[in-house]
């Protein structure tokens, strides 16, 4: 009598495909965790080196031009290389708490875009640098009273902008070399919040005192005059 052949048991296509997922999602985590550990390239960030050209390397005391520009009701363009290095030059930074003695804050640093900003951390963790970033958005607008309304956005625009169910989903800074979502800022607030109490008077006189802000590559441009607020939309809109 011929022995039967027994087959081996086959996997369900569903066993198969929650193992598909299950692995997709340890590699995403584990090139996510990669990524973050990478800093972000900062070479192409003007007034961050070492040196600059600009001055002979020593940045204006932006709290004089800011004051000034906004008594004296004229324009004005900052670069984000005299930004840079008035950061360079004014900020003290410390890491406090139980992190002190291996955490080093390296600096700040501004990155300016066209219509965002990315302003950048940099730490060093027991030797090995890190940097973690937010984007910044301007929008403005005319009340029903013809007043300017400023509102600064903590985010870097929509990850998919010409979906409209995704039109939630943004940009809310970089975890090393990964762009993160806006929930993930939470765990970095804290160090924003102070940073934006050390220059609450730069950023009162240049955010809330203009009545044009206009962000580009590489320029912060800003009115402080009435009428340049002329061409801002009507309420709802956005520019």
């Amino acid at each position: 009598m011929a022995e039967e052949k027994q087959e081996k048991p086959r996997g369900s296509c569903l066993g198969k495909l929650v193992s598909l997922f299950a692995f997709a999602g340890v590699a995403g985590l584990g090139a996510a965790v990669f990524f973050i550990a990478q800093p972000q390239d900062l070479s192409d960030i003007k007034g961050a080196g070492p040196a600059s050209a600009l001055n002979g390397g020593k940045a204006r005391d932006l709290k004089e031009v800011l004051k000034n520009a906004v008594n004296r009701g004229y324009p004005l363009t900052l670069t984000e290389e005299e930004i840079n290095l008035y950061l360079k030059q004014s900020l003290a930074a410390k890491q406090g708490g139980g992190l002190e003695k291996y955490v080093n804050i390296e600096g700040v640093r501004v990155r300016l875009e066209n219509e965002r900003a990315e302003i950048i951390i940099e730490r060093s963790i027991m030797g090995r640098p890190m940097t973690v970033s937010m984007y910044v958005r301007v929008v403005q607008e005319l009340d029903v009273q013809g007043r300017t309304k400023t509102l600064v956005m903590r985010d870097g625009g929509g990850y998919f902008p010409e979906i409209p169910r995704l039109e939630r989903l943004v940009k809310g800074g970089r975890f090393g070399k990964l762009v993160v979502p806006q929930g993930f800022l939470l765990a970095v607030l804290p160090s924003y919040e102070q940073l934006a109490k050390v220059y609450e008077y730069e950023l009162q006189q240049g955010f809330e005192e203009m009545s044009r802000i206009t962000l580009s590559d590489g320029k912060l441009i800003l009115d402080p005059r009435a009428d340049g607020g002329s061409a801002l939309p009507s309420p709802g809109g956005t520019f």
